[in-house]
């Protein structure tokens, strides 16, 4: 082991030792971190829980029509006439048909509606989606938890767990008015978490009748035979002249929707950790000033010995990041404890509300943990340097 090395070991060992003289101002300054690291890891959480929600909702087999040359569900208008045309079409599409040679889609159509918890003051937009029979069939993971989809023509609905478990009003059985009219819950459905799980499904006429929306469709859903369909669908429909059309994949529709929110969240969360982070690293700053200031008849002494000005730079260093990494950790832990799968809700692509769950991943921790280190590489760099130009004769003069 070369002198360099031995010399550094033996400073570190000494300024870690020396760490309970200093247990107070120590303590504060990986709090500080740690406080700095959750409140990033909370915003981000949030954003990363969003997407999830979003993304694991869409699936790659699934294409959404447009109409309008929109790609935003709630200002989109499909014509009768375009979904006849598309009915009628000959060839290979991309999409999926039944057994007897008839195309397999679901026309859909999305009203947003208020819904009053018990007990509480105000309402909640949710989104009331009227499908046809076939549209749960065409989305992936969706399966029943309780009861069963609605009857045709009738005025029922199925709700998803998230705001079945939220509203109290929405149980199996129960009547609730949604609109101008009383609908009768008859089953809950779960989508493994996604953004499906936010809405009430309808009986498409029967929503179309409530809302006095008759003939409007606003998406159609089809089941594609690959991925890859997508671009035979894209070219068909590009010879349709009654509207403009657009296919999307369920997947890509979904992944577009939560980016937005998703950037939108983390431009709050960083300069609000970032503020933080400044206040945190002056205080790094200042509590390593101090252990320097603790430790300078010593550090000058092994510096008058013949200790390298870099073992007394990486002895304080080491301390500081040792620190920050302590508060990093601490800051993760509660964060994990606090943020992970905690319940949150936002206003969806639909003007409505969507529940989703903080999600603590691997980037979040990880993004949030480095912010912490940084704090200390950054805060201990400049009392380390100090450490390094510190005569004895100063040392013993501040000494008295």
């Amino acid at each position: 082991m070369s002198s360099n090395i031995k010399q550094m070991l033996v400073m570190i060992r000494a300024s870690l030792f020396s760490l309970p003289r200093r247990l107070a101002i120590s303590i504060s300054m990986a709090l500080s971190i740690a406080l700095v690291v959750a409140v990033l890891a909370g915003f981000l959480s949030m954003a990363a829980g969003f997407e999830t929600a979003l993304k694991s909702a869409g699936s790659p087999t699934v294409a959404v029509l447009l109409g309008g040359g929109t790609n935003q569900e709630m200002a989109s208008a499909i014509p009768a006439e375009a979904i006849r045309t598309i009915e009628a079409m000959r060839g290979d599409i991309g999409a999926m048909h039944d057994a007897a040679g008839n195309l397999v889609y679901s026309r859909e159509i999305v009203v947003p509606v208020e819904v009053r918890q018990q007990g509480a003051d105000a309402a909640k937009m949710l989104a009331l989606r009227g499908m046809d029979a076939t549209g749960p069939s065409l989305r992936d993971g969706v399966t029943l938890s309780a009861g069963r989809f609605p009857t045709p023509g009738s005025r029922e609905i199925a709700v998803g767990d998230r705001i079945a478990g939220e509203f109290g009003s929405l149980a199996v059985g129960d009547r609730v008015r949604l609109g101008p009219v009383e609908w009768t819950v008859v089953g809950h459905f779960s989508a493994n978490g996604s953004a499906f799980e936010s809405e009430i499904w309808g009986d498409l006429d029967a929503v179309r009748s409530a809302f006095d929306r008759q003939g409007e469709v606003q998406s159609v859903r089809l089941r594609l035979v690959e991925p890859s369909a997508i671009k035979l669908l894209q070219a068909a429909l590009g010879t349709i002249t009654v509207t403009p059309m657009v296919a999307v994949s369920e997947a890509d529709l979904y992944a577009a929707q939560s980016s937005g929110t998703a950037d939108l969240i983390r431009m709050f969360g960083w300069p609000v950790a970032l503020l933080m982070a400044l206040g945190a690293t002056a205080g790094a700053l200042n509590t390593m000033m101090s252990s320097v200031s603790d430790r300078a008849v010593e550090i000058a002494t092994v510096r008058a010995l013949g200790f390298s000005r870099l073992a007394a730079f990486i002895a304080t260093w080491v301390e500081a990041i040792l620190l920050s990494a302590i508060g990093a950790a601490i800051g993760l832990i509660a964060s994990w404890f606090l943020f992970n799968g905690w319940q949150a809700s936002t206003i969806g692509a639909n003007n409505a509300s969507m529940a989703f769950q903080l999600t603590m991943d691997g980037r979040v921790m990880f993004m949030a943990g480095l912010l912490g280190l940084v704090i200390g590489v950054v805060g201990g760099a400049l009392p380390a340097l100090s450490a390094t130009r510190l005569p004895l004769t100063v040392a013993l003069r501040a000494r008295g």
